[in-house]
């Protein structure tokens, strides 16, 4: 039987990335190969066989003692080296699959797989390969600034929290995991979407060691999608579901709804939420729903006329835009990051980040015009489901 280390910093549903390494396990599992999991200790972490094994839990807050314990981290150092080879003498992978692995993890990892003759694959869930920060951005713009190689904008921008000792830490770590150290190490890097290919490309990395493979819909919400009836009327409605936060444009979405005659509803919680809320709390066409579970998100989704995706940063191979579409919801969406090359003519409309007269002549058109639900949700299902996935990651991925 095949075996693969799937490796990541947190092991619970925290964000993208490990919901993506926790589904990636079970399917894994479910088709025949023996897949087992590494992270950090850490108390919301799932149960998993090598959990006495894990690396010791690093903070980069509180005292001097922590945050110094967080650098050596950073730098490969204390007991995540011989913690990680405790695990590869033990459970002798063919293939350790990295996700995020900076900072609470270290790149290290990957090196001593790779020198044992293990063949090394390595999800990029954001862009910290080529930005400090991970983001790409600068005054919440998009920003290309550290590309080049130079790392040293991340200390001149205190791009991260405006803070110097911050900065540095980042700056050190990309120094010392640099382009050519991390890729010496890994056979190929999946990048979720052509768009972070192009910029991984863009950054001087080798264009045969990148492979496209877009992220999966969760097996249990395809079920559920595949179950909905789109030839069913919508309500009178559109949406946003995800983080209140600056990058993702809600804020200017809000602007632009409360001069619309359309009923918004808003599904997520974040940063924003409470100035949001009192900001539009006598507009009669915005209604908060605060946090969902899947099934409410299932529920809006599958309600609305539209989704809107109005980020304003480099999104990799959004969730958001992802499930919309497997719910047969229409996408307006940023024209930014890897939004655009999942929406087409059939499917949504693009509009230009940061412009909201762009915004509104776009959800106006997409609320007016009759989508066909049914075909919308077919052809999502068929290219965002777990079937497609396996066949390309064990083929193309892992070389099984």
């Amino acid at each position: 039987m095949r075996r693969v280390l799937l490796v990541n910093k947190f092991y619970y549903p925290r964000g993208g990335d490990c919901i993506v390494v926790i589904n990636t396990e079970t399917l894994l599992r479910d088709n025949g190969v023996e897949a087992e999991v590494f992270a950090m200790r850490y108390p919301e972490n799932l149960a998993a066989r090598y959990q006495d094994m894990f690396a010791s839990e690093v903070s980069f807050g509180g005292g001097l003692g922590n945050q110094w314990k967080a650098l050596q981290r950073t730098l490969g150092r204390g007991d995540v080296a011989a913690s990680f080879e405790a695990v590869l003498d033990d459970f002798k992978p063919d293939v350790v699959h990295l996700h995020n692995v900076h900072s609470y993890l270290s790149p290290v990892l990957g090196e001593l797989a790779h020198k044992r003759g293990v063949r090394v694959v390595w999800t990029l869930h954001d862009y910290k390969l080529l930005c400090p920060r991970y983001d790409c951005l600068l005054d919440g713009k998009p920003c290309e600034k550290c590309y080049s190689g130079s790392k040293v904008n991340v200390l001149t921008h205190r791009c991260m929290k405006g803070s110097l000792p911050a900065s540095a830490v980042a700056w050190i770590e990309a120094m010392k995991w640099n382009r050519r150290r991390l890729e010496d190490c890994a056979d190929l890097f999946v990048c979720p979407s052509e768009f972070m290919a192009q910029k991984m490309q863009a950054g001087g990395f080798d264009p045969t060691k990148l492979k496209v493979l877009n992220n999966f819909l969760d097996p249990v919400k395809f079920a559920h999608y595949q179950a909905v009836d789109n030839t069913a009327p919508r309500q009178d409605y559109y949406c946003y579901v995800g983080r209140l936060s600056q990058e993702k444009g809600v804020a200017s979405l809000l602007e632009v709804a409360s001069r619309l005659p359309y009923k918004l509803k808003v599904a997520g919680g974040g940063p924003l939420e409470a100035e949001l809320r009192s900001r539009y709390a006598s507009c009669d066409n915005i209604e908060f729903l605060g946090m969902l579970d899947a099934q409410g998100v299932a529920s809006v989704l599958t309600g609305s006329r539209l989704s809107v995706v109005p980020s304003q940063w480099y999104e990799n191979n959004p969730l958001s835009v992802v499930e919309a579409l497997c719910a047969g919801t229409p996408v307006a969406g940023s024209d930014i990051g890897g939004i655009p090359e999942l929406i087409d003519n059939e499917n949504g409309v693009v509009f230009q980040p940061f412009d909201q007269e762009s915004l509104s002549t776009a959800i106006t058109m997409s609320m007016t015009r009759r989508w066909k639900h049914a075909d919308i949700a077919r052809k999502a299902l068929q290219r965002f489901s777990s079937k497609a996935h396996l066949q390309s990651l064990l083929k193309d991925i892992y070389g099984f």
